[in-house]
């Protein structure tokens, strides 16, 4: 399956499970578990920051006009894609693993520890950013602190739970034709 088909039927599939599943599911108007924003971490190592970024608003605006919301997750989205590559280069060795694999993985990124870094990193920043831009304000220092970090931890588990299920076959890639 070419990569441009596949990325395509990612973003549908991480659009309608967010819409019709986990967007139904509020613990005490506290915790909103979100996986929607994987399509941008599984994005291809080789594409620039400014298809990410563009892709990144594509999908936000999709939830957006889903759930009605003037562009938080759009915002959300697109600081998410802006991060990821700095991001990207601090965690991953400088002999060019991503010359050597296509996306983001666990064996692409070398090991679980720099994987679940990057996953994490950019949720606590997705998160904090939506959770932010949806209260507008710091009134309440420590439920917009519960609310992000509950969040974050429930959409991190979802996301193993999504690698574990939905394992992603990478092969290595060498320079030889």
């Amino acid at each position: 399956m070419s990569s441009l088909v596949k990325n395509i039927l990612r973003f549908i599939l991480f659009i309608l499970v967010q819409v019709y599943v986990l967007d139904k599911i509020h613990l005490h108007q506290m915790v909103t578990p979100y996986v929607y924003y994987l399509f941008i971490l599984w994005l291809p190592f080789k594409m620039g920051r400014g298809q990410q970024m563009i892709l990144a608003f594509m999908l936000g605006f999709t939830l957006d006009s889903f759930r009605h919301h003037p562009g938080f997750h759009t915002a959300a989205c697109v600081l998410m894609a802006y991060v990821r590559p700095f991001l990207i280069n601090l965690l991953i060795p400088q002999e060019g693993s991503e010359a050597n694999y296509a996306e983001p993985s666990v064996k692409s990124m070398g090991g679980m520890l720099p994987y679940f870094i990057y996953v994490g990193l950019l949720t606590v920043i997705h998160h904090g950013w939506l959770f932010f831009l949806e209260a507008w304000q710091f009134g309440n220092i420590w439920y917009f602190f519960a609310k992000t970090v509950l969040s974050t931890a429930i959409s991190l588990l979802l996301i193993v739970i999504t690698e574990l299920l939905f394992i992603r076959k990478q092969r290595f890639r060498t320079n030889t034709v």
